[in-house]
C-alpha cells in the first residue's frame, strides 16, 4: 500500500513538472489582409490594433468586431486619411494601448507625413477625441522612433519606448519618452545609455540575419510593460540580453540626475530578442520572441524563461497584449523580417496575417 501511495505521489509529481512545461496552444483568433503590430481593447472586449506602419498601410489603425471578425478603421475614415488643411489625422501609428476609462491612446511616430509626432486619445464610450499630447522636437529628434508605451493613469504619465531607428538611425539614440498627462510637459531621458541601447545581438530569423544593405539592424529601447499596481515599469532593447526595471516613480523623477536615475535600475531577467510585453497578475512577463515563431514568459519564481505558446505561422510577433474581457493574451504576427528592405527590394510577407490568443498562466493585467 506504501508503495502504491508513493507511486502516485511520484506520477502526480512528473505530471506536474511536465505541465509546468508544456506549450500552451495558440489559437488562430482572426486572419486579415495586411499585417498587424500592436493590438488593444474596447470595454466591450473588441480589439483595436494598428496596421503595421512598415508596410505603409492606406488605414493606420483598425477595430474588429470579436464576433463577426470583420474591421473598419478606428477611429474612423477620416482620422486615417492624410490632408494638408491640418494634422487631425493619423501618419503612422505602431504603439497603442486602451485604459480603464475607455480611451484608446494610439501613439503617432508621424514619419510619413509633415506632421509633428502625438499621442491622441479616442473615447470609445462617447466616440469622440478625448485629447492629443504633441511630442516635440526635443522630445522627438531625427533619429527617435517611438515606439511602444505604458499608459499610466495611476501616477499620470505616458512612459514611451523610443528605438532610436527613425530616419535612418542605427539605435545609439535609443531613449524614453516621459509625458506628463496632466500638463502636456515632454521631457526625453537615458538616451544612449547602458539599458536603452541595443546590444551587438543581430536578429537571425532562420539563419538569415535582420539586415538593412548587409548592416545588421540594431534596435535599441522597444518592448515595455508595468505592473498590475504601476510600482515598476519593465523593458528592454530589442536587441537585447536582458529586462530591465525600474521603479516608476523614480522614471519620471525630474530631480534625478541621468546619472542618479541610471543608478536606480535594476537588470531584472534574461530574455531574447524581443518585441512588445505584457504582464499577469503573479508578474510573469509574456514577451514576443521574434527569431523563434513564439511568445516567451519570463517565470515569477525564478525569473527563468520559458516558451510559452510557438507557431510555424507566428512569423514576427510583434505586439502582446490582455484582453480584459475574455481573459486571452492576444498577439500578432507581422511578417516584418519578410519586408522589401530586408529582402533586396522584394516584399516576401504572404497573406493572410495572423493574430493568435492564449491563456496565460494567470489573469493578465487588464490595459496592458
Amino acid at each position: 500500500m506504501k508503495n502504491i501511495s508513493f507511486l502516485l505521489i511520484l506520477i502526480t509529481s512528473v505530471m506536474s513538472i511536465q505541465a509546468q512545461n508544456t506549450i500552451t496552444e495558440a489559437e488562430v483568433f482572426a486572419t486579415t489582409a495586411q499585417a498587424v503590430g500592436n493590438i488593444t481593447f474596447t470595454d466591450t472586449g473588441d480589439l483595436v490594433y494598428s496596421h503595421h506602419p512598415f508596410f505603409s498601410p492606406e488605414n493606420r489603425v483598425m477595430i474588429m468586431d470579436t464576433k463577426t471578425k470583420t474591421s473598419k478603421p478606428f477611429p474612423n475614415k477620416a482620422w486615417n486619411t492624410p490632408r494638408t488643411t491640418d494634422d487631425n489625422y493619423l501618419s503612422n501609428v505602431l504603439g497603442i494601448r486602451n485604459d480603464e476609462n475607455g480611451i484608446v491612446w494610439m501613439l503617432d511616430m508621424a514619419q510619413r507625413d509633415n506632421v509633428t509626432p502625438k499621442i491622441v486619445g479616442w473615447n470609445t464610450k462617447t466616440n469622440q477625441l478625448e485629447r492629443i499630447y504633441y511630442l516635440p522636437k526635443s522630445s522627438v529628434p531625427k533619429h527617435a522612433q517611438p515606439n511602444d508605451m505604458v499608459v499610466d493613469t495611476t501616477n499620470g504619465y505616458f512612459i514611451i519606448a523610443d528605438e532610436g531607428i527613425g530616419n535612418g538611425g542605427d539605435g545609439t539614440n535609443s531613449a524614453f519618452i516621459i509625458v506628463d498627462m496632466k500638463t502636456g510637459k515632454t521631457r526625453r531621458i537615458l538616451e544612449g545609455t547602458r539599458t536603452t541601447l541595443p546590444e551587438n545581438t543581430p536578429t537571425v530569423i532562420n539563419g538569415k540575419h535582420l539586415a538593412v544593405n548587409g548592416t545588421d539592424l540594431l534596435v535599441g529601447n522597444d518592448g515595455i510593460t508595468a505592473d498590475a499596481n504601476f510600482e515598476y515599469i519593465y523593458y528592454g532593447p530589442l536587441n537585447g540580453t536582458k529586462i530591465y526595471r525600474i521603479k516608476t516613480l523614480d522614471l519620471v523623477n525630474e530631480d534625478f540626475t541621468e546619472t542618479e536615475l541610471d543608478g536606480k535600475i535594476e537588470t531584472y531577467s534574461e530574455k531574447p530578442n524581443n518585441g512588445g510585453m505584457s504582464i499577469d497578475t503573479t508578474g510573469n512577463i509574456y514577451l514576443t520572441a521574434l527569431e523563434t515563431n513564439s511568445v516567451a514568459v519570463v517565470l515569477t519564481k525564478d525569473k527563468s524563461v520559458k516558451t510559452m505558446v510557438k507557431d510555424v505561422n507566428m512569423v514576427w510577433p510583434d505586439g502582446v497584449s490582455y484582453n480584459h474581457v475574455d481573459g486571452y493574451m492576444y498577439v500578432s504576427a507581422a511578417q516584418v523580417n519578410k519586408g522589401a528592405a530586408f529582402n533586396d527590394g522584394k516584399d516576401l510577407s504572404t497573406k493572410p496575417f495572423y493574430i493568435f490568443r492564449f491563456k496565460p498562466i494567470t489573469t493578465g493585467v487588464s490595459f496592458r
